[in-house]
């Protein structure tokens, strides 16, 4: 039998196939129809592309699987195949790094999850751990693709197993864009981060259909799980922004901030801001009365780099503030107490918004900068039944478990409980450092004296005034300034207008700690 010899295409064939090829991807690029994409727009909302572009360094995206199509047949499905399935996958870079990126684009299938529309995610999500590098979700979706059945659930278990698997491994970010049901909401609140814009983005288990249905209850979808719900009620939301332009800009801004990966130390950035920059407005900042109120994001302001941070959880939980910053250059994660709201006390939404942040900032090497000036933790029936024990533990676990460096300063009052929580020497800061107002203390001395000194005050002739010399006596045995520095619970007493600098220093010497924990599975956390 003599051997056929493969024929060469005629370079008319390969132009006529690349035509085809320049085709087929045009109308992925396009999309479904002009139509659909007006639809998007008359919503006040991007396109999917439209939001990668904004989303990442020009020119830079390289998508993956932009022919794929489903294969799934029934309820009219096989006469509907268009191309992309529905998300729009690959990588591309911000600022010059590389960022692997999902967009569901709602003009498909409203965005809803099907085999071929998971397995594309799937796909990406394993290129995102193994070459090191953040990922971001682009949302907006209407949950799983029901006719499709099983197969879409399936889709997403296997998102939320590599959610889970990436977890402290690479950053994870996700862009709330659109209505986000089901299975859909569940994937961001395994991530690290959640941005939601106002109006057109909403997160919900059930819709208000559902919730109207089972309990009469009549809402709206922001009511229910809009952008400033999530982000001041129930916290899922870390951020809320009027529009997608702002939200895509501050996620960028994020990862500025951010590592790649576990393996790697947060970007270290040039700064014209002085190491030794005197700060002397926060001699007024601060007010020596401990009872009287001030915002500690004017101190915050007055210490980092530029004076520019960027809050975290802004709007839930306000007693206390947590922000990402530079010091010197180098990325630094602060808490705050907030005496501004509620005095600055720890209770339950407060201790887990903490915690949440510590996990972070030691799963990704960030330095840990507290700032303490808390009265202690709320009390209250409510509290009490509501777990502050068991919730309130998570933030002091989550100090606790933190090897990376950890630098607190005491700048006014710090009792009780709440004071070791707050990263005190005991539990293992590496510097801790106070004003000279500090006061630290079981207790404040009004009720200190009132407990201790409750007899001799009942038994005097003038209460109120044996009650005023007993305070001023408590106060100079215990609670003065000195009193913890004399028993090395505190490094040093340092003037106000050095911190920045005693803080850069302090940062520059710990930036290479290595740290273990006992070798082990895993913690067991409080829940």
């Amino acid at each position: 039998m003599t051997p056929t010899t493969p024929t060469t295409p005629s370079s008319g064939e390969v132009t006529d196939r690349l035509d085809e090829l320049s085709e087929r991807k045009e109308q992925a690029v396009r999309g479904p129809s002009e139509r659909a994409t007006e639809a998007q727009h008359a919503k006040g909302k991007l396109t999917a592309r439209e939001r990668i572009e904004l989303l990442l360094d020009k020119g830079s995206f390289t998508e993956v699987e932009q022919l794929r199509r489903h294969r799934a047949t029934g309820f009219g499905l096989e006469a509907k195949k268009p191309y992309t399935d529905g998300v729009i996958t690959g990588w591309g870079t911000v600022e010059g790094r590389t960022v692997f990126v999902y967009a569901h684009d709602f003009r498909i299938f409203g965005g809803a999850l099907g085999e071929a529309h998971a397995s594309k995610i799937h796909k990406l999500m394993d290129m995102a751990i193994a070459a090191g590098a953040p990922l971001v979700s682009l949302n907006d979706g209407a949950g799983a693709r029901i006719q499709e059945g099983v197969s879409a659930l399936a889709g997403y278990g296997g998102i939320f197993q590599r959610n889970t698997k990436a977890s402290g491994v690479i950053p994870q970010i996700s862009v709330m864009l659109g209505p986000c049901a089901g299975g859909a909401a569940y994937s961001p609140a395994l991530t690290d981060f959640v941005f939601m814009v106002r109006e057109t983005s909403q997160m919900f288990i059930t819709g208000p259909d559902v919730v109207q249905a089972v309990t009469g209850e009549e809402i709206t979808q922001n009511g229910l799980g809009g952008a400033d719900v999530h982000a001041g009620v129930s916290g899922v939301a870390h951020f809320a922004y009027d529009d997608e332009e702002t939200c895509l800009a501050e996620v960028r801004y994020l990862l500025s901030l951010l590592p790649s990966n576990n393996r790697e130390m947060p970007p270290l950035a040039q700064t014209s801001d002085p190491v030794d920059r005197e700060g002397t407005a926060l001699l007024d900042l601060v007010p020596a009365d401990g009872n009287r109120s001030y915002d500690v994001r004017s101190v915050i302001e007055e210490l980092v780099d530029e004076g520019e941070y960027m809050e975290i959880h802004a709007n839930w939980a306000p007693n206390l503030v947590v922000a990402l910053a530079r010091l010197d250059g180098h990325v630094v994660g602060i808490v705050a107490n907030q005496p501004s709201a509620m005095a600055g006390v720890l209770d339950i939404k407060a201790s887990e918004k903490g915690a949440r942040f510590v996990q972070f900032c030691d799963s990704f090497s960030i330095p840990l900068i507290t700032l303490v000036d808390v009265p202690g933790f709320l009390p209250g029936v409510d509290q009490e039944h509501d777990g502050i024990i068991r919730r309130g533990a998570k933030l002091l676990y989550a100090y606790c478990n933190a090897t990376v460096p950890r630098i607190s300063v005491v700048l006014r009052k710090a009792y009780g409980g709440a004071y070791i929580v707050m990263d005190s020497r005991s539990i293992g800061a590496d510097l801790a450092f106070a004003w000279p107002t500090n006061e630290i203390a079981v207790m404040g001395a009004e009720g200190a004296a009132n407990v201790v000194f409750r007899r001799e005050i009942a038994a005097a002739d003038d209460p109120d005034a044996m009650r005023a010399q007993k305070i001023e006596e408590y106060k100079n045995e215990l609670v003065h300034p000195y009193f913890a520095a004399e028993r090395g619970l505190v490094d040093d007493v340092i003037d106000p207008r050095e911190t920045r600098s005693v803080l850069c220093r302090s940062v520059a010497m710990l930036i290479a700690k290595d740290a273990e924990l006992p070798r082990r599975k895993h913690g067991n956390p409080p829940q």
